[in-house]
């Protein structure tokens, strides 16, 4: 197809298709003319994952660079997949006193100690995770991290094994890859948003008039 089909189908403008194969988000088409190059279903597959990664995922056009510079590598085992894309959408670390940092690092270490998770995160997870602790106790939620982590790991667990049974079941390599990328950054984009929606539900609930 032409680029002009290319926008039409993906819903893309033609100039920002023409900007992402300047980033080389987009491989290049099939050079028909000098002028022309023919573009495949690929193409607008990959499109659609960078316009989600982008507009859902709230991804910046470098970082989306280097998840992709990740998918199109072939050696690259999914778990090593799995810890770019997390590194990808792992917010800055602020800066925290030793002792501070070492108290919420530890209570981040003790709850995976206590469930038995052997795994080895990404070290940015990890640090953001240790950072938001650090942040909470200094704004006066010094016990966060025993009363209310324990339950977001609880519900996380759920959510991840829905996450890793869906991949695996996308089909061959490639499918696996990109139900890997897209479950992942969307999918803390979808969280995110159910728990506002499930707070407002809460509040009304517990601060609704009881003579109403």
């Amino acid at each position: 197809m032409r680029i002009s089909e290319l926008s039409e189908r993906s819903g893309i403008a033609v100039a920002t298709i023409k900007y992402y194969l300047r980033e080389g988000l987009l491989p290049p088409g099939e050079r028909t003319s000098p002028n022309q190059a023919s573009y495949g279903e690929d193409h607008l597959r990959r499109l659609r994952l960078v316009r989600a990664l982008i507009e859902v995922g709230g991804l910046p056009v470098a970082t989306v660079g280097e998840v992709l510079a990740a998918v199109d590598s072939p050696d690259l085992p999914l778990f090593s997949l799995l810890g770019v894309v997390q590194d990808s959408i792992s917010a800055p670390i602020p800066p925290a006193a030793d002792t501070e940092w070492e108290r919420a690092s530890a209570t981040v270490r003790a709850e995976m100690d206590r469930r038995g998770w052997d795994m080895k995160p990404s070290p940015e997870a990890i640090d953001t995770l240790t950072s938001v602790l650090v942040r909470l106790a200094q704004l006066g939620y010094a016990d966060w991290g025993e009363t209310a982590l324990p339950s977001y790991f609880d519900g996380a667990r759920v959510i991840a094994e829905n996450d890793v049974t869906t991949a695996l079941a996308a089909g061959g390599r490639d499918d696996i890859i990109d139900a890997v990328v897209v479950l992942t950054v969307l999918g803390d984009t979808a969280l995110a948003t159910i728990r506002r929606i499930a707070q407002a539900q809460v509040s009304l609930e517990m601060l609704k008039n009881p003579q109403e």
